[in-house]
């Protein structure tokens, strides 16, 4: 569950922006010493290869491999060292991990599996990076829920052990907000024990076979006779499957099962077998019969369940799973074997739901593997308000401002102040002060940031409806005032916004952003409630995160 709030930002940024950010975040790791260093090389390249934002062309290295000796899953010391002459694919991985980590070791597997017989010269390692998981029963349950038990050595060991380690890799590990947020990086290391590519792992479910080709073809140029890649797969951008496009795709248990538009809303949800490592799946896919009952009586969204199939650790698993539920689902089960649906319904984790408009808008989406599984009743609850919100067009500021009349006084003066740009931090730490007994909805925001010019409807939207009770204020950080003043004048907001740099916020969120936009929610006592980093898809969960972190309902 790594980066799970920068990775939503990410993966909708344009390609340009995403390069520079990867460059960013590689810089990052190779300037921390001098045993990571960056050096020239030959590597699959072109146009495709550069301008695919969910696949990283990795950066070359130079240097020595820090050795290391943990524990694997079988509770066998292992070195580093012990593998000179093989090509090592290392990652860091969080041994409960549901977001990033399954994607890169799908992608070592392949990557091995593509060299044919010459992967039995190619060597898997993956080192925890989990502070909160580190036995050996937890890199053990990690392998046997991804097949890969005898598939590669998963170590772990003393977390002072464990933090040498990732110290001299330079793999940031921290636990943010509860979760797990670490660096997604895959290593690739040469016979002779020296450092050869780093890549960061992206969140795409439908890239996971083309970054298995790149590790397979590093391999294949750093091993003797440079061994055959058998794969062919283009490294252009794989586009997703909207919930807006019709897709007929295979059923669990036999048939096809059609998607994307129809006459109604849809609810799907989103898992893949090994998602029970961190939580009861079985049990919830079970619980969620009742919900398919009440929908059919009721009239809401039927249920569609979509296995992660290309992520599974064999074809068999689905299957096999789902036979030893204690009763038959009582709602089709698709199978998304490339990845692409996934992608197109904009799944960041597992289990994740999604609801659709009839005509394959997103309204709102939960992630059950952060927040939980919600009971029958609060997912109906969700769900009606969802569809209840689902918004008609941009709230024009007519609209908003015969929403807002009669606000409290001093909401009324944020108001009076819609699309303002104010001072810096300390003039927006006073305004907070000053609200205290309101609620809080403060979004950072910049004109320059593709994510945060999505989202901004939908903030104009959120601020018009709750502006009576709940103060909204914007942070516009790292812009240009000429810039953000012309984009709120074709993007009206009913609030005020104050410059300054990002950096300067850490005033208020003391953790920092993990990048914009971000959304800050504030109770009445002036506490942090919650930090949202990443673009809101739908006006469904936005408005779902106000009303439980800003108002507490």
């Amino acid at each position: 569950m790594e980066i799970k709030r920068y990775l939503r930002k990410v993966r909708r940024m344009p390609s340009a922006v995403w390069i520079g950010l990867s460059a960013v975040v590689l810089a990052v790791i190779l300037v921390g010493g001098a045993e990571l260093t960056s050096s020239g090389g030959s590597h699959p390249s072109g146009d495709t290869l550069q301008s695919n934002p969910y696949l990283d062309p990795g950066t070359a290295l130079s240097e020595r491999a820090p050795d290391f000796t943990l524990t694997d899953q079988f509770g066998a010391p292992i070195s580093l060292h012990a593998y000179r002459g093989k090509v090592v694919i290392l990652a860091f991985n969080d041994s409960e991990c549901t977001t990033i980590c399954p994607l890169s070791t799908t992608a070592m597997v392949d990557a091995r599996a593509m060299l044919g017989s010459a992967g039995a010269r190619v060597q898997l390692l993956g080192i925890d990076a989990n502070p909160t998981a580190t036995r050996i029963a937890d890199v053990r349950s990690y392998s046997e829920l991804h097949g890969m038990v005898h598939q590669w050595h998963f170590l772990t060991g003393s977390l002072s052990a464990l933090k040498q380690v990732w110290k001299a890799y330079k793999i940031d590990v921290a636990i943010e907000q509860g979760q797990i947020d670490h660096t997604p990086a895959l290593f690739v290391i040469a016979p002779d024990g020296r450092l050869a590519r780093l890549y960061l792992t992206q969140q795409s479910y439908a890239a996971v076979g083309q970054l298995g080709q790149l590790l397979a073809q590093e391999a294949s140029r750093l091993l003797p006779g440079h061994p055959a890649v058998h794969s062919n797969l283009s490294y252009a951008e794989i586009s997703g499957v909207a919930p807006s496009v019709t897709d007929v795709v295979s059923r669990a248990g036999g048939g096809s099962l059609t998607l994307g538009p129809s006459r109604t809303a849809h609810l799907y949800l989103f898992f893949a077998t090994w998602d029970s490592e961190v939580t009861n799946l079985a049990g919830a896919l079970d619980a969620l019969n009742a919900y398919q009952a009440q929908a059919n009586r009721s009239g809401l969204p039927a249920l569609r369940a979509v296995d992660e199939g290309s992520v599974e650790p064999s074809p068999r698993a689905l299957g096999a799973f789902l036979a030893k539920l204690p009763e038959p689902l009582a709602y089709p089960v698709a199978l998304d074997a490339s990845g692409r649906l996934a992608d197109g319904y904009g799944v960041q984790d597992e289990p994740w739901f999604v609801l659709t408009a009839a005509d394959g808008r997103i309204l709102w989406y939960y992630d059950a593997s952060t927040s939980g599984w919600l009971t029958r009743q609060a997912l109906e609850r969700q769900l009606r308000a969802a569809l209840s919100r689902a918004p008609q067009g941009r709230v024009s500021a007519a609209e908003a401002d015969a929403q807002l009349a009669g606000s409290p006084p001093v909401l009324a003066a944020l108001h009076a102040q819609a699309d303002e740009l104010l001072g810096g931090e300390p003039a927006l730490a006073a305004r907070i002060r000053a609200l205290r007994g309101y609620p809080i909805v403060l979004n950072a925001w910049g004109s320059w940031c593709p994510p945060c010019r999505a989202e901004f409807g939908l903030l104009a939207t959120a601020s018009a409806q709750y502006g009576r009770r709940v103060a909204f204020l914007g942070a516009d950080v790292n812009d240009v005032a000429s810039d953000a003043s012309a984009f709120l004048s074709q993007h009206p907001v009913s609030y005020p916004s104050y410059q300054m740099a990002e950096d300067e916020l850490t005033g208020i969120v003391p953790q920092g952003l993990l990048g914009t936009p971000t959304t800050i929610f504030i109770n009445r006592a002036g506490r942090i409630a919650s930090v949202h980093t990443g673009q809101y898809d739908s006006q469904g969960t936005l408005d779902a995160q106000i009303e439980a972190d800003a108002l507490g309902s």
